[in-house]
């Protein structure tokens, strides 16, 4: 009897490692990726252009705030990761100053740079309110820890060169106490003087009383100008104001004497006499009708909101009392009886010194 054939023993067929394989590709390709962002968010050097590069940090402000203000100025990247790592790794508070930093740093580096409170040695810069652009470069010139780039430019070559479409620089640099790292460019400084100034006369303009005879901002800043160099007297500035409007509404020309100083250049001695009154020159307030064509000093935050806020007083005159102060009038009688009092004020100081000697 014939035995029954037996099955053909078959070989189990080998696992299917084309899953596994592809599994560990997206491993493989997900930690690249991720090895990649951390790069590009950690590693990347922060994108400069110079070699150093001035950072401004104010007091309050916290690092998450300034990893978010990079971002937006797509300095970095992926600002998540640069956040997780300033939590697992930066503790200290972030301190207000001035740093530098140098070309090649990325955001580690750079926050442990602000963690560590490694500030850039200070120039102190100190713009009086009323001064000059030309008393401003020649303080920025004479200053050994300021770099000079823009020596030689005229006003207008020199407004181009900071980015600005204003062809004359005199009223454009905000007055303040500024701090900047030893080293620093005079075009640096000029810049962030010039976008503060502009920052402030916008806001001034955008809440201006009404009806006021100025027709753009620039005419505002003139004004502000004279106002900051008729008086030093914070309380009087709305008056000053409120003069010189009332003359521009009724088409009384200004006749200012800062104005006319402004136009004697260097010709001025430290005295105005009826002659350089009656010379006429395009800053002669004596001889024009309103406005000079620029500005005649540099102006204070609270010159500029006198300009744009001045007081409901009436009066088109005033002099300066002698012993502090000024006398303001609305009639050229009243005028003319306190410049009288002003000037027996003076006899009274003149004798008064002659016979102390």
């Amino acid at each position: 009897m014939a035995k029954p054939s037996s099955p053909k023993h078959r070989k189990a067929a080998p696992p299917n490692k084309r899953p596994i394989l592809a599994l560990l590709m997206v491993i493989a390709g997900g930690f690249a990726l991720l090895t990649l962002m951390v790069w590009q968010a950690l590693y990347r050097p922060l994108p400069m252009a110079n070699e150093r590069q001035i950072l401004r940090i104010t007091e309050g402000e916290t690092y998450s705030g300034l990893i978010r203000e990079l971002a937006e100025q797509d300095q970095i990247r992926l600002p998540i990761f640069a956040k997780l790592y300033q939590r697992l790794f930066i503790h200290k508070q972030l301190k207000a100053g001035v740093y530098q930093l140098e070309a090649g740093l990325d955001i580690r580096e750079m926050m442990q740079r602000l963690s560590d409170g490694r500030m850039a040695q200070m120039v102190r810069i100190t713009v009086i309110e009323g001064t000059t652009f030309a008393q401003l470069q020649q303080k920025l010139a004479s200053n050994d820890g300021v770099t000079q780039t823009l020596i030689g430019l005229s006003g207008a070559a020199l407004m181009r060169e900071l980015g600005s479409n204003k062809t004359y620089p005199e009223g454009w640099f905000a007055p303040d106490t500024y701090y900047f790292a030893q080293g620093e460019t005079d075009k640096n400084i000029l810049k962030l003087l010039l976008d503060k100034q502009a920052k402030i006369l916008a806001e001034e303009w955008a809440g201006r009383a009404q009806g006021l005879p100025y027709q753009s901002p620039e005419e505002a800043l003139i004004m502000a100008s004279i106002v900051e160099k008729e008086t030093g007297i914070g309380s009087e500035r709305a008056d000053v104001a409120a003069v010189f409007v009332n003359r521009l509404r009724i088409g009384m020309r200004l006749q200012t004497d800062p104005t006319v100083i402004y136009g004697m250049g260097e010709r001025y001695n430290g005295n105005i006499t009826k002659k350089d009154l009656l010379t006429p020159t395009p800053y002669n307030t004596y001889t024009i009708n309103g406005l000079p064509p620029t500005p005649i000093a540099l102006p204070s935050r609270a010159a500029i909101h006198a300009a744009l806020h001045p007081s409901s007083s009436k009066a088109l005159y005033f002099v300066a009392t002698g012993t502090g102060g000024h006398v303001f009038s609305h009639t050229l009688a009243e005028h003319n009886a306190a410049v009288a009092r002003y000037l027996a004020v003076l006899r009274q100081k003149r004798q008064a010194q002659t016979l102390s000697e």
